[in-house]
């Protein structure tokens, strides 16, 4: 096989595969969207409460039921972010507590398959929104469309840091700026001009860049590490892992298993969640994720300053051309 030739198979076999991946990462998830132990809460008296319990385990897997004594204790649940949403009964009928800012997708899901079941029985469920979306985004449409964005920068921030040959303090200062100044520009977008979120602005943007942030320093630490491969490698980890698997437009556990728990581990499912979190929750469940994206900042900025000093290491320990031993003469 010549050499002209190698080239156009490796092309010729890799374009293909690097497609059935891609497709794969992005429609299976989709194509699978269920819920799968999703957080649900069941409130009111022993007795009626049982009797909900049990009608929703006939929908097996489905749910993973938490009990609660009352209304007031489940709105707290929901506003804490231990369960997506509530059915609680009440003397006037069966009431469904949700949270379409936890998930749009998840509200919806939740609000059919409680109210179609009591309407074959002839009950009529009362809904309520309890963390609602903004009124300028009612569909959470920004915020699912963030994820890609973001990623895109933090792998352009890797890269461009890689390709201009910035090393070791001044690498990390580059990411560090230009992640902050992502963050401020979404935080602008996202928050002054669409509303799409509802918290304070500057948690929002620390939020932002740090997402971005994890994914920057994750692509030039193992540029640094392994060489330019690196940035490829990087870029496909959060492209065709993070981001489909983030559950931005569901929840992760509408996503099938292990895609869901692996998402939350990668900065784009990190960053939602977190997102979410300071934006409508008042930072309620942030520690999880907040951790996840710092330990990507933390250990992708740590691996571009390894591999600065490794490579000084090896320039130091370099045979010099200049240097020439006598030989003995005579």
């Amino acid at each position: 096989m010549s050499s002209r030739t190698r080239p156009l198979i490796a092309v010729a076999v890799l374009v293909p595969v690097l497609a059935a991946l891609a497709l794969w990462a992005f429609a299976w998830p989709a194509a699978r969207i269920a819920p799968r132990d999703l957080p649900l809460g069941v409130a009111g008296p022993t007795v009626a409460a049982a009797q909900v319990e049990r009608q929703l385990e006939q929908h097996e897997g489905a749910f993973e039921i938490h009990r609660y004594a009352d209304g007031a204790a489940a709105r707290d649940a929901i506003e804490d972010r231990s369960v997506y949403g509530a059915v609680v009964v009440t003397p006037q009928g069966p009431e469904l507590l949700t949270a379409s800012a936890a998930g749009p997708a998840v509200a919806q899901f939740l609000e059919q398959a409680v109210t179609q079941r009591a309407s074959a029985e002839g009950t009529r469920v009362k809904v309520v929104d309890v963390v609602p979306t903004p009124a300028s985004d009612p569909r959470g449409a920004v915020l699912n469309a963030a994820v890609l964005p973001l990623a895109l920068a933090g792998i352009a921030a890797g890269a461009v840091v890689t390709l201009l040959g910035l090393r070791g303090m001044r690498a990390v200062t580059a990411l560090l700026v230009a992640s902050a100044l992502v963050g401020a520009v979404a935080a602008v977008i996202a928050h002054s001009w669409l509303g799409a979120l509802a918290g304070d602005w500057w948690v929002e943007a620390s939020v932002l860049g740090l997402s971005t942030l994890a994914v920057g320093a994750a692509v030039a630490g193992l540029a640094a590490l392994i060489g330019p491969a690196g940035t490829g490698i990087g870029a496909a980890l959060v492209m065709l892992i993070g981001n489909p698997f983030s559950g931005a437009a569901s929840a992760p556990q509408m996503l099938p298993e292990p895609a869901g728990a692996i998402g939350q581990w990668m900065p784009p499912g990190a960053g939602t969640s977190l997102l979410r979190s300071v934006a409508f929750f008042d930072g309620s469940a942030a520690t999880g994720p907040a951790l996840t994206l710092t330990w990507w900042a933390a250990l992708g900025l740590g691996a571009v300053l390894l591999g600065n000093a490794l490579r000084a290491r090896r320039k130091d320990s370099a045979p010099t051309g200049g240097s020439r031993d006598l030989a003995t003469v005579g």
